[in-house]
């Protein structure tokens, strides 16, 4: 028996059923570490007292460019539906692994001072900066 497509409405809310399933559906991997505090969601943020926090929120690094001191521990909190990775796009100073969602995972910031750009490796066009001064 041949399938037939629904119309109208019907055809709306299928439509936007499978858009949801896709969605979820992406960075199916596992992995991460403990549990996290709520984060901060400004454009920038800095910290000189030892630590500081990444949220993942919505495909986004919040703050996206985020000013540390050396050596500073980092902890990324992901509030994703997905698993993501905040790693650093050349020289490998950091890489959280994977961060299912709803965990944390912290980091030290390289001791030497520098603009260190990163991404999620699974979802490219995530980008952030981090700054250690």
């Amino acid at each position: 028996m041949p399938f037939s497509f629904p119309t109208g409405t019907a055809r709306l809310v299928a439509a936007g059923a499978c858009a949801l399933a896709l969605t979820t559906q992406v960075g199916c991997s596992d992995g991460g570490g403990g549990g996290g505090d709520s984060a901060t969601e400004s454009a920038t943020r800095s910290s000189t007292d030892g630590g500081t926090q990444v949220t993942i929120k919505n495909f986004k690094f919040q703050p996206a460019s985020l000013a540390v001191s050396p050596g500073a521990k980092v902890t990324v909190v992901n509030k994703d539906s997905t698993t993501h990775t905040l790693t650093a796009s050349k020289g490998g100073s950091f890489n959280t692994g994977n961060i299912a969602p709803g965990k944390s995972v912290t980091f030290t910031a390289p001791s030497k001072a520098g603009d260190f750009p990163y991404t999620c490796t699974i979802h490219p066009f995530m980008k952030g900066t981090l700054t250690v001064k």
